[in-house]
């Protein structure tokens, strides 16, 4: 529709996750009212993260040091490792202020459709650290979708030879939901997850 750098910049934000067509055109003309020095701390922050963040060698999470700050606290508890689809997913686990272990990042999930198997997946490395590590407590926070699903069920399955304790997260209603919403799967893990009110 545009012509020249401006419709390659929309096209550029368009193939960012999550921003359509008319978000990208919203952003490109943000960005060209913007003064230029606000647009070149934004490209030099873009090829700054881009140069310095790489992946934590021990859980795969984004960290600017080989070792992230999770992996480094001496205060975290070594015995449990909650595994997660991508990086971004520790940040949501963290706010809930529960969980004290440390964390495994995936990569991704199990996906044929996609061509992603097993060994596309950091399961190897997980592999690894439970049986060097003193792991006692395994728990798969993948999302509860299709490709979550068959990923937990294979993390059960070769994890079960080391004898470590695998633990998967509860899902069901959502506080401040309405049983009449729910669907019939959400429903279901509701009623297995259910537990004792004393």
């Amino acid at each position: 529709m545009y012509e020249g750098s401006l419709q390659d910049l929309i096209d550029a934000l368009g193939r960012l996750p999550g921003v359509g067509p008319k978000s990208a055109q919203r952003l490109a003309f943000h960005l060209l009212q913007t003064d230029a020095a606000t647009v070149e701390n934004l490209a030099k922050l873009l090829l700054e993260v881009k140069q310095k963040v790489k992946s934590c060698k021990t859980c795969g999470a984004v960290s600017e040091t080989e070792m992230c700050n999770i992996c480094s606290d001496t205060r975290r508890d070594l015995t449990s490792i909650c595994v997660v689809e991508e990086a971004k997913d520790i940040s949501s686990l963290e706010k809930t202020r529960e969980f004290k272990g440390r964390y495994h990042v995936l990569g991704g999930v199990i996906s044929p459709i996609d061509g992603i198997g097993p060994d596309q997946l950091r399961i190897k490395e997980l592999i690894n650290r439970v049986t060097t590590e003193e792991t006692k407590e395994v728990i798969v926070a993948t999302n509860p979708n299709l490709e979550g699903e068959a990923t937990a069920a294979y993390l059960v399955r070769v994890l079960e030879p080391t004898g470590v304790l695998v633990t998967r997260l509860a899902s069901g209603l959502p506080v401040g939901g309405e049983l009449e919403y729910a669907d019939e799967v959400t429903l279901g893990r509701a009623l297995k997850g259910r537990r004792q009110v004393s």
